[in-house]
């Protein structure tokens, strides 16, 4: 079972990670930051369809205040969407502003409506933590998922990861006579090993949602972390398992029940022959990024220490003892995959 003992330390955005973000785009002037939106004058409790307490508190501001920070909101959201063209601001309002008061970091999301078809979106305005941010990096560059994200000094603006989340969806979906078994159990294994190849921690129900897409036939799966504040940080290898989190037990038992050894052992085997191509193909973003996670601290000592004992045992490979930081970890891990 996987158990994360401590609370996280937070990481501020180091020089190097900062030139990286800015090389790539990823840095860009916005109008409004995390602290600003931390002046609200009271909040009320956000409740779900069927009235259940979402531990999300919607925030007013006084009227002074509002009208301003709307606006630099929606400028925001045209920075994330539309590369600062400001004409899609047009016919988009802030319906409203939502705090996360149980989370580490407590974001706020925010959820802009379209006045014309009421079609609706969101995105999140956090704190920005160098763990997060090689997180999402090593996301849009290792995984088959694509990411919007910036970053401006202290602040970090990510879109909103559409999808079920992973508890709802093994209480509400997987019951469904609809549900194909074997094609979920892959897909729980290929995310399994993404996240144990990169070393994305703390993947449990709760930080992963599951895309639901209707193919000709049959339905396809794909499960997506939303949360990544735990990038190579902890110290137990378990962590990076999704598999020994009790929270996941329904898909770790329906791969049990439906999936082979050897079907799982081939599921492997193309998942890391899928991320052996990403590193191929984006040659010089993964060395920039590991470059600057080698010069970075983001972990403990202690932690650095028995994740790279552990992880040489695992792959009874002796390079992770010469590993003196997680950027160096993380290279070992991804390096194995090229030369195998």
């Amino acid at each position: 079972m996987a158990v994360i003992s401590k609370k996280k330390i937070v990481y501020p955005i180091s020089k190097g990670l900062r030139s990286y973000l800015i090389n790539y785009g990823r840095e860009v002037d916005i109008p409004i930051h995390y602290k600003d939106l931390l002046r609200y004058s009271g909040s009320i409790a956000l409740y779900d369809s069927r009235g259940n307490d979402t531990l999300w508190e919607t925030v007013f501001y006084d009227e002074s205040d509002r009208n301003e920070i709307h606006y630099k909101v929606k400028k925001i959201y045209a920075l994330l969407k539309a590369d600062g063209d400001m004409t899609v601001m047009q016919h988009l309002y802030v319906d409203r502003i939502d705090l996360c008061v149980y989370g580490n970091t407590q974001p706020f999301r925010v959820r802009i409506v379209n006045r014309i078809n009421d079609n609706f979106d969101y995105f999140y305005i956090k704190h920005a933590d160098a763990s997060r941010v090689y997180g999402l990096e090593l996301e849009h560059l290792l995984s088959p998922n694509r990411i919007s994200y910036l970053v401006y000094k202290d602040s970090l603006i990510e879109e909103h990861i559409a999808g079920i989340p992973g508890e709802q969806f093994m209480k509400q979906y997987m019951p469904d006579d609809l549900l194909n078994p074997i094609r979920l159990s892959k897909e729980f294994v290929k995310f399994n090993e993404r996240c144990f190849v990169r070393l994305l921690g703390d993947m449990h129900s709760s930080n992963f949602v599951v895309d639901i897409t209707p193919d000709f036939e049959e339905i396809h799966y794909r499960i997506r972390a939303i949360d990544f504040d735990q990038q190579s940080y902890e110290g137990k290898k378990s962590i990076y398992l999704p598999q020994y989190f009790k929270q996941n037990n329904k898909l770790i038992q329906l791969g049990i029940a439906h999936i082979t050894p050897e079907s799982m052992a081939q599921y492997q085997r193309e998942e890391r022959a899928l991320i052996a191509t990403r590193l191929k193909s984006s040659p010089k973003e993964i060395e920039d990024i590991l470059r600057s996670m080698e010069a970075d601290t983001v972990s403990t000592k202690e932690n650095i220490e028995s994740l790279k004992r552990e992880l040489a045992r695992h792959y009874k490979n002796p390079q992770f003892y010469q590993c003196r930081n997680m950027g160096q970890i993380l290279r070992v891990s991804l390096n194995q995959l090229l030369y195998r």
